[in-house]
């Protein structure tokens, strides 16, 4: 029997991959183009001393491994970088994706960069399963300098034949037109189909001059600006000049090149200036404007009709004279340097306003328009002067400038900001009044209105083109009955109403508008301070119906009949009338406590400053505590005139006060202090004086009373806090 070694197994055959990882380094080297090999996991494992080369490094590949690509970077070739793991063999070794051709830019670690054409080829084992890749690539840096080269050459000559000032054309040996520019089927008014492809005798207008063109063509013969007539779409005839050569290819006529210059305006300038010629001459002297030329001297050498009525002149006697014998003194030099500057080059033509003598003594105004006439070197010939009598326009133009200045002096006058714009609205005039209201200083020619910012009435941002001025030139109307707020660079604002009105000419054609901005900041005030006091007024109608209602109510409780009754409540009404008289007479605003007090005391004391005394700082108390206050003052005093102090003449009445800091808000304290006067008892119970002071001071105002009965006089003392802007 045998042994198993008599059976040997054959030896497995290596893979592609297996094979170039076990070859020497001397075979990858012998490879004719830069060559590298990954594991299936990227890894760079060979690569031979040309891709080192392109490289320009050779990665360690024993100790830092690198994978993908021995690059230092990588770019697409549009420039965008290109991550390693993304490259083509990236996704050779993860997903077998084989690359032909393709193009990737290699950095190296100068920053050079190259471009590379990198063929990539995935390795697998006999299961089809991947081990790796192979990537062969070359520098095509060159290759890819001298393709963008001849792109950009080929585009330049693209570029010079399309976009040609002058019209190209590139016709066929059997005389079809095969190619042409835009110039030139923009010259004819064709598309590009109705040109391309027809004869070119189509779009002659001379059958004999392009059978001549034609014929010298073909016979090599160039030609240089040769005229011809061509036929444009539109029907209209051009006058062209065409410059063309011929191109053979072994002996045989292939086509022409040809550049197309339209001179149509040109032989139309030629022939229109034929034309004024001989209407110059036939109108020189018909003309209605005085028309004169004159030497470098400024003698007259000839002269036109018209300038010689003007003058009142003859001929005769014009052309033996300068142009400046009859002009007035104080216009002299200057017609005669502006001449002088003309004459040497230094000044084209001029215009000038001047005066001139006639022989009758009369001055007229006459507008010049001087220019010259040289020769082919630019040497002065003659001067050539247009004259027209303007004093008839000179007078008209003084009292219309005396109108504007009138009307713009009266404008500047009026204490209303006025300002003006044409038919678009652009500014052409403001007064003084303007600037105040707009806080600014406009700028002619801006748009609309002068202020800075609009807003509605309601406050309502409000462009400046959909302002009422901008409405009235729109629609061509006055616009009324609009208020507007303006807002000034300062911050302020001027509420103010709008009266734009359409301007028009004799003919009723819109030229402009003028609008007025009348200021109602004042109105406003009113108006608002109106509301308030209507709502001020309306609170105290209530408050004061209310007390009224209030004394009514306690009186007939505290009262044993009608007529105890009457004389209580009367007394009470006249200390709330008082109090009243006090407020309206300032308006209802503060009012100082002193006036208050002797506007009380003082109706009830005969002997104010020996039986009365009243003291106290300066004290400005707000509507609602000057009320409160004077009712309670009223109660004590007329108590004190009927029971107290008041009612002997030995009795003394004191009322001072001071005011106090009371964690950190300020209180008034009064001490209301009778004596001398009959034995007070104090009450059994409380009255309705002691109670309507309560209500007054406690409830009213928030503050504290203290009522002493003392034997030898009443003793009150009371306080409350100041408040600026008290509730209702």
């Amino acid at each position: 029997m045998s042994n198993v070694t008599d059976f040997p197994i054959p030896a497995r055959q290596l893979s592609e991959y297996e094979a170039l990882v076990s070859a020497g380094p001397a075979v990858l080297d012998a490879i004719p183009g830069a060559v590298y090999i990954c594991d299936h996991d990227g890894w760079l494992v060979r690569y031979n001393a040309e891709a080192a080369a392109l490289w320009g490094r050779a990665p360690d590949l024993d100790h830092a491994r690198e994978r993908f690509c021995g690059s230092l970077a990588l770019f697409l070739p549009d420039g965008a970088a290109l991550r390693h793991e993304d490259c083509p063999m990236g996704e050779a070794v993860r997903a077998g994706v084989d690359t032909r051709n393709a193009e990737v830019v290699i950095e190296r670690p100068d920053h050079s960069r190259i471009t590379a054409l990198v063929n990539i080829r995935a390795l697998r084992d006999d299961q089809g399963n991947i081990q790796g890749a192979i990537n062969c690539f070359q520098d095509v840096s060159a290759h890819k300098a001298a393709e963008a080269e001849l792109l950009r050459k080929n585009n330049d000559l693209e570029d010079f034949f399309e976009n040609s000032a002058v019209g190209l054309h590139i016709v066929s040996g059997e005389g079809i037109i095969v190619r042409a520019n835009q110039a030139e089927l923009n010259l004819l008014g064709y598309s590009a189909d109705e040109y391309v492809g027809r004869h070119i005798a189509e779009f002659h207008a001379d059958a004999p001059v392009i059978g001549d063109i034609l014929q010298k063509l073909s016979k090599g013969t160039k030609l240089d600006r040769h005229a011809a007539r061509l036929r444009a779409k539109d029907g209209s005839i051009k006058h062209v000049l065409i410059t063309s050569n011929s191109r053979f290819k072994d002996g045989k006529f292939v086509n022409t090149r040809c550049f197309t210059t339209d001179v149509t305006n040109l032989r139309e300038a030629e022939r229109a200036h034929r034309d004024s010629e001989e209407r110059l001459a036939a109108t020189y002297e018909a003309a209605t404007i005085g028309i004169a030329e004159a030497d470098e001297h400024g003698r007259l050498l000839r002269v036109n009709d018209a300038i010689c009525q003007m003058l009142g002149r003859s001929r005769e006697q014009l052309l033996d004279m300068t142009f400046l014998d009859y002009t007035h003194d104080e216009d002299r030099d200057e017609d005669a340097a502006l001449f002088s500057r003309q004459v040497t080059g230094d000044l084209g033509s001029y215009s000038l306003r001047k005066r001139a003598h006639k022989p009758d003594g009369t001055t007229v105004y006459l507008d010049v328009k001087g220019s010259a006439v040289r020769d082919e070197d630019g040497k002065f010939v003659y001067g050539v002067r247009v004259i027209q009598d303007v004093t008839e326009a000179k007078h008209m133009e003084d009292r219309i400038r005396e109108s504007e200045r009138h009307l713009r002096d009266l404008l500047e006058a009026l204490p209303a900001a006025v300002y003006t714009t044409d038919a678009e609205g652009n500014i052409t005039f403001f007064n003084k009044a303007c600037i105040d209201i707009a806080g600014r200083v406009p700028a002619l020619g801006e748009k609309w209105c002068v202020t800075w910012r609009l807003y509605t009435a309601e406050g309502v941002p409000l462009p400046h083109d959909q302002c009422p001025m901008a409405v009235a030139l729109k629609e061509d109307r006055p616009v009324r009955d609009v208020e507007a707020m303006a807002e000034r660079p300062d911050g302020s604002f001027v509420p103010f109403m709008p009266y734009p009105t359409p301007l028009h000419d004799a003919e009723g054609n819109l030229i402009g508008a003028i609008n007025m901005l009348v200021d109602i900041t004042e109105r406003k005030r009113s108006e608002s301070a109106q509301r308030v006091l209507i709502d001020e007024l309306n609170h105290r109608v209530k408050n004061t119906l209310a007390t009224v209602q209030s004394l009514a109510v306690q009186t007939v409780r505290h009262s044993g009949s009608l007529k105890e009754f009457a004389p209580q409540y009367e007394k009470r009404l006249l200390g709330l009338a008082r109090a009243h008289d006090l407020l309206t007479s300032r308006n209802w605003k503060d009012a100082p406590l002193d006036v208050l007090a002797r506007e009380v005391i003082g109706p009830l004391s005969d002997a104010m400053g020996q039986q009365v005394n009243i003291d106290g700082p300066a004290v400005a108390l707000n509507p609602r505590a000057a009320l409160s206050l004077t009712m309670a003052l009223n109660e004590l005093a007329t108590n004190a005139a009927k029971f107290g102090a008041l009612s002997s003449e030995q009795g003394r009445l004191s009322l001072v006060w001071k005011v106090a800091d009371r964690a950190g808000q300020r209180w008034v304290e009064l001490l209301w202090q009778e004596a001398a006067g009959p034995p007070v008892t104090a009450p059994s119970r409380r009255g309705f004086g002691t109670r309507w002071i309560e209500r007054c001071l406690e409830r009213d105002l928030g503050g504290e009373l203290d009522v002493v009965f003392d034997r030898d006089g009443l003793r009150c003392q009371m306080s409350f806090p100041l408040r600026e802007n008290p509730h209702p």
